[in-house]
């Protein structure tokens, strides 16, 4: 019996792994943003202005009011809104630029 339940837990490790937010964010760092619009959106490129952020592209992904996934985790929530992988998050979460959504649900 143990032997069975050993054999499973090797199979299914790797799959777990596999699907773990770290897995899954091969550049940048994981966010969870409130939403994430393109850097030419109104209300974003306003906010970017004041903010005095440049940004490289009217298509560019930008990640609003955003978390560290690594925040949290150790503050026990989940992210409820959009799981990130941000370039450049160094705007004191207000914006995250270069955000590509990842699924960690899989």
């Amino acid at each position: 019996m143990f032997a069975r339940l050993s054999a499973a837990v090797l199979v299914a490790l790797p799959l777990l792994v596999a699907a773990s937010p770290t897995a899954q964010c091969s550049s940048g760092n994981q966010q969870c943003c409130n939403s994430v619009q393109s850097a030419g959106s109104t209300n974003v490129a306003t906010l970017l202005g004041a903010l005095n952020v440049p940004v490289q592209g009217a298509n560019v992904p930008i990640g609003l009011d955003c978390t560290p996934l690594s925040v949290l985790a150790v503050a026990g929530n989940s992210c409820n809104t959009q799981t990130v992988c941000c370039e450049n998050n160094n705007f004191n979460g207000v914006v995250a630029i270069g955000c590509t959504p990842i699924n960690v649900n899989l």
